[in-house]
């Protein structure tokens, strides 16, 4: 997919709905704490088959191929960086035939884990070489677009666009994750991203994970004041919880939808996000894959907003 197309993409779709929390459902099917994820998911193929059609029906019109710690640098982690290519290519291939032609297929990478220089040691270009090798072989895996999601810090987010243009010209979406300050955890605030990441001619951009509808809502605002790009708004189903050893999020399905404008709350998020010109996108995460289903009934009930 070209940029030009990409853009055709979001014209004819938008808002464009993504896919939910991955990470939460594989969790929820038996995924154990403290594995890779990207090999359990090649071990239990089915779980992600299941969950990314459900994704589909639930009208995402992109889904993230299941490859978010899949570079070197989280591999080593558990050994497998060896196997980088062939564990990276193979969800991308899972995910499409998931999918099928009914939705777009974004390589999906993230933070190392691992600190830039001076607050730690690794160099900027030693992280461009890693995200450079896992883009290349997502761009020769076929995916439609690449996704940096949940990034805190924007050196971070600078050296995976610089390294998947190195690789490719498919289009790119970045989205960070903030704190309730306004600004990311090394201390980035919302429009500084945006001028700086459209400059260096992201495709969209916005805000994953952080917070739930409402909390996102100022970020997205911000953003908005100088964004010349469509806009991602991706939250939580409200603040993540501890139940154990198990992460929870307590906002349901009906109330997520509520406070997008569709519940008997009569909250507004939605109709908001929508009126930026139809830049917004819109997608669930922190809950199951049925949750889409009122998320796309919110955005249909918006319709005359865009």
């Amino acid at each position: 997919m070209t940029k030009t197309e990409f853009a055709g993409f979001i014209r004819e779709h938008g808002p464009v709905i993504l896919d939910g929390a991955t990470g939460t459902n594989l969790m929820e099917a038996g995924m154990p704490i403290g594995v890779c994820p990207e090999s359990w998911v090649l071990e239990n193929p089915q779980v992600l088959l299941d969950l990314q059609r459900r994704y589909v029906k639930a009208g995402s019109h992109i889904v993230y191929a299941s490859t978010f710690t899949g570079n070197r640098i989280k591999l080593e982690e558990y050994g497998l960086q060896e196997r980088l290519e062939e564990i990276n290519t193979q969800l991308v291939a899972l995910s499409r035939q998931a999918v099928g032609d009914q939705a777009l297929v974004a390589g999906d990478m993230t933070m190392t884990g691992q600190q830039l220089f001076p607050m730690g040691e690794l160099l900027f270009e030693e992280l461009v070489d890693v995200y450079k090798e896992q883009a290349s072989v997502l761009a020769k895996a076929g995916v439609d677009l690449f996704v940096v999601e949940t990034m805190m810090s924007l050196q971070e987010c600078r050296a995976a666009v610089i390294a998947i243009r190195e690789v490719c010209d498919l289009p790119i979406m970045v989205t960070l994750t903030y704190n309730e300050d306004g600004r990311t955890l090394f201390g980035t605030p919302p429009e500084t991203a945006v001028v700086v990441l459209q400059s260096m001619g992201v495709d969209a951009i916005g805000v994953n994970c952080s917070t739930g509808p409402m909390e996102m809502v100022p970020l997205v605002e911000k953003m908005a004041e100088y964004a010349t790009i469509p806009l991602i708004a991706k939250p939580n189903a409200g603040l993540p919880e501890l139940e154990g050893k198990k992460t929870v999020y307590r906002m349901t399905p009906e109330e997520f939808a509520g406070r997008c404008g569709t519940g008997k709350s009569g909250s507004s998020h939605c109709r908001w996000m929508l009126r930026y010109n139809g830049k917004a996108y819109q997608g669930t995460f922190g809950c199951n894959a049925g949750d889409g289903t009122s998320q796309a009934a919110c955005i249909a009930s918006q319709d005359s907003c865009v």
